[in-house]
C-alpha cells in the first residue's frame, strides 16, 4: 500500500471516528432528554395521586362546581393514561389550565381555605407544582441541547440519517399574554 492509500485510509478512519462521535453525542442528548422527562413523570405521578384527594376535599364545600371538578378528574385520568412524551405534554397543559381555573374558583370559598385538610393538600400541591416547574426547566434545557445538535451543522446531517428530529418543549400550553393575566374572581 502506497502513501496515497495510507493517507486515504487515515482520512476515512478520521471521518468514521468523527461520525461515530457525533452519533454518540446525539444519543446521549436524546437519553438525557428522556431521563429529564422521567423526572417530570415522577412529579406528575405525585400530582395525579394528590388531585383526587384535593377534589374530594373540595367537593364537600363546592357542590355546585361539579363540572369544574369533573373536568379536572377527567383530565387527570387522561394524563395518567397518556403514554408518549408528546401526549403527556398536551394533556398536562390542559390539566394545568383546569387547575388554574380551580384555584380561581376556590378563592370564592373562604371556609374551604381555612379547612386543615385542604390547607395541607394545597401546600403539597404547591410543593409539587414548584418541583414540576424545576424539572420542566431541566427537561426544556435538555430538549434545547438536543434540538441544537439536531439542527446545527454538521450534526444535522447525521441526525437526519439516523432519525433524530427536533423535539417539542414542555411549555405552559397557552400563549404568554394569557399566562400572565391576573385571574378574575367573580361572585355571581
Amino acid at each position: 500500500m502506497g502513501t496515497t492509500g495510507i493517507i486515504i485510509l487515515v482520512i476515512v478512519a478520521i471521518l468514521v471516528i468523527w461520525a461515530v462521535s457525533i452519533y454518540n453525542r446525539l444519543v446521549k442528548l436524546r437519553n438525557n432528554r428522556e431521563n429529564a422527562f422521567a423526572d417530570i413523570d415522577v412529579q406528575l405521578k405525585q400530582r395525579h395521586d394528590l388531585i383526587p384527594q384535593l377534589i374530594e376535599t373540595v367537593k364537600g364545600y363546592v357542590k355546585h362546581e361539579k363540572t369544574v371538578l369533573e373536568n379536572i378528574t377527567n383530565l387527570r385520568n387522561a394524563a395518567v393514561r397518556a403514554s408518549s412524551i408528546d401526549d403527556k405534554i398536551a394533556v398536562e397543559n390542559q390539566l394545568n389550565s383546569a387547575l388554574t381555573g380551580l384555584k380561581v374558583t376556590l378563592e370564592a370559598y373562604p371556609d374551604l381555605k381555612a379547612n386543615q385538610n385542604f390547607l395541607q393538600l394545597q401546600a403539597e400541591m404547591s410543593d409539587i407544582e414548584n418541583k414540576l416547574s424545576a424539572v420542566r426547566r431541566f427537561f426544556n434545557s435538555a430538549t434545547r441541547e438536543l434540538n441544537n445538535a439536531v439542527q446545527t451543522f454538521p450534526s444535522n446531517i447525521f441526525a437526519g440519517m439516523f432519525g433524530f428530529k427536533k423535539e417539542p418543549m414542555f411549555d405552559l400550553g397557552t400563549d404568554r399574554a394569557e399566562a400572565e393575566k391576573v385571574p378574575q374572581v367573580k361572585f355571581d
